[in-house]
């Protein structure tokens, strides 16, 4: 098995992390618009990327600002069964998202793009809890014809 990791830290309490990852008006603000569901533990979450797809997660844990994970249960074949893990922890004035995709059953290149757009969208979601406005799709950095 093989996981996507990367770490930010945003001038932020890790409060405002923990909220942009656990309702629906902060999903959309940072990943993608499109954006609906039940955010909270066992709910499931519908993320649409307009035309090249959709991912269906399911809450799996919520640890008040420490902890989000979610299962991958629809999408891209690659990610079904997946895990989505957003740890957050303060270090002083920052507030730090250790993120793991976890699990994907082995390296592929689409995991490569992943690997990128998830860094995009962790931007994105800086940059929404340091100034109030992220990126999300549709209005997100594309790379390459995938997205």
């Amino acid at each position: 098995m093989a996981d996507i990791l990367h770490k930010v830290g945003a001038k932020a309490p890790k409060e405002a992390f923990y909220k942009a990852l656990t309702t629906i008006d902060g999903l959309a603000s940072w990943w993608t618009i499109e954006t609906e569901g039940d955010a909270g533990v066992g709910g499931v979450i519908h993320f649409r990327f307009g035309t090249l797809g959709f991912f269906k997660m399911k809450v799996l844990e919520l640890e008040f600002a420490s902890r989000v994970v979610w299962e991958v249960m629809d999408g891209p074949e690659d990610w079904i069964g997946t895990r989505v893990i957003f740890d957050l922890k303060q270090e002083d004035d920052f507030a730090i998202v250790l993120f793991r995709h976890a699990g994907w059953r082995e390296p592929s290149e689409g995991m490569h793009h992943c690997s990128t757009k998830w860094a995009i969208f962790l931007m994105s979601l800086k940059a929404l809890v340091e100034t109030g406005k992220g990126a999300p799709a549709p209005g997100d950095i594309k790379i390459d014809n995938w997205n």
